[in-house]
């Protein structure tokens, strides 16, 4: 077996144990501290409210399992089956031409990944989150979102495929150059028109009636030098009663986006303290920091990917004749596929730092962390989240601090302030 292949198929084994590793200590850690509830939430959570967190972290741990399964093995088998090279050549005997073969075969694979990927939407909507009483939607709601979804996709995937390629076939030394600089500028303007164009077409989005509240959230979004375009509340609950909150948009596309299943379940102090930190990304600098760190890497990943592709070695490894760039973009794709999930704990780590930091600036802002921890409380209450995870699977994995240790440290702040 060729050591390419050998090394792909090492990655994915690899990637899969440290997975199925990871959820069995989280595991491990509900089993044993799964009927204790944290002093922080005496009072909020009974024994009846920490079983169904427990139950609920399980069942989405479990199916999430299930489905990296299924998908790591779709993946190695269309790689190793000899499937590429096949459908490769029957695109190229129809005589369309390098950029409209490209765009048929991604559309063919997105296509095949999208139907593994249906059943288990389907079942974590209709099953899981049913049984947990979050899920809202409707069969009939559902079924046009996932249309929309096609045709926005499709839509979004095919106009960035035909430019993308269009570069490589114009500019066949420089196209990895041009192409970084077109997906830069195309991610900025799908962010750009996410807020006004894209999510409307799932959401409604109107503006918050309740000026008391509207005139705090503006007062606190300037303090902190940030004009927003708007401030709207989401129909978040014709689909689910999880609770949320974000910025969205950037220059005059920002806006501040509440769900309404938040406004139901907090007070306005909570529901401040909420944006507050979401206004320390802002103001500290997070979102810009993030999007020159994925720039600089991306520009590494693009002209690594230029030295792949043009590598005949890489592409006889994986059953092809010779050198067709679309399929090697998309083999590239698949085989750091595992690489990104082994080296997602440098961002996870990234993005904890940052989260502490809003946390800092909210209370700063706020001058307490009493109701960002209330808020904090009640959101992990009204998500069943997970007040028991196993440190090891926390610092590979999570965004955020684990939510004991997070308010642990809101309430030094305070100690400290006082």
């Amino acid at each position: 077996m060729n050591g390419l292949v050998i090394l792909f198929v090492a990655l994915y084994a690899l990637a899969l144990a440290v997975r199925l590793g990871l959820y069995a200590l989280n595991v491990r850690s509900l089993k044993r501290h799964g009927d204790t509830v944290p002093e922080e939430f005496t009072g909020i959570v009974d024994a009846g409210m920490l079983r169904k967190m427990r139950d609920y972290t399980l069942a989405t741990g479990r199916l999430g399992i299930f489905e990296r399964i299924a998908t790591d093995l779709f993946l190695i088998a269309i790689v190793l089956s000899g499937l590429l090279p096949w459908l490769t050549g029957a695109i190229e005997s129809l005589g369309t031409g390098f950029v409209l073969s490209g765009i048929v075969f991604f559309f063919s694979l997105s296509l095949l990944t999208g139907l593994l990927e249906l059943p288990f939407d389907l079942y974590a909507t209709f099953v899981v989150e049913r049984r947990f009483n979050f899920s809202t939607i409707s069969l009939r709601t559902w079924t046009i979102d996932l249309v929309k979804t096609l045709l926005v996709s499709g839509v979004v995937l095919g106009v960035f495929l035909a430019v993308f390629f269009g570069l490589i076939s114009s500019a066949p030394r420089w196209w990895w150059l041009l192409a970084w600089g077109f997906f830069v500028s195309f991610q900025l303007l799908v962010s750009w028109l996410y807020p006004v164009v894209i999510a409307p077409l799932f959401n409604k989005f109107e503006p918050i009636d309740d000026a008391g509240l509207m005139a705090r959230i503006t007062s606190l979004a300037e303090g902190a030098g940030i004009h927003v375009k708007g401030i709207y509340t989401m129909d978040a609950g014709k689909r689910s009663r999880h609770s949320n909150a974000y910025f969205t948009g950037i220059g005059r596309s920002k806006r501040i986006v509440l769900f309404d299943t938040l406004l139901a379940g907090h007070t306005h102090d909570e529901i401040l303290a909420v944006l507050a930190h979401e206004l320390g990304h802002w103001k500290l600098g997070h979102v810009r920091k993030q999007i020159v760190l994925s720039v600089t890497i991306s520009l590494v990943l693009f002209y690594g990917a230029y030295l792949a592709v043009t590598n005949e070695a890489f592409y006889t490894a994986f059953g092809f004749s010779g050198i067709t760039v679309y399929a090697g973009l998309f083999l590239l794709t698949v085989f750091f596929k595992p690489v990104g999930y082994l080296l997602s704990p440098l961002g996870a780590m990234i993005s904890r730092l940052f989260e502490r930091q809003a946390d800092d600036y909210a209370h700063a802002r706020l001058g307490s962390s009493y109701a960002l921890v209330s808020a904090l409380k009640g959101l992990a209450t009204q998500n069943l989240s997970n007040l028991h995870p196993d440190p090891v699977y926390a610092w590979f994995t999570y965004s955020h601090p684990p939510l004991v240790q997070r308010i642990r440290r809101l309430r030094r702040l305070d100690l400290k302030a006082s």
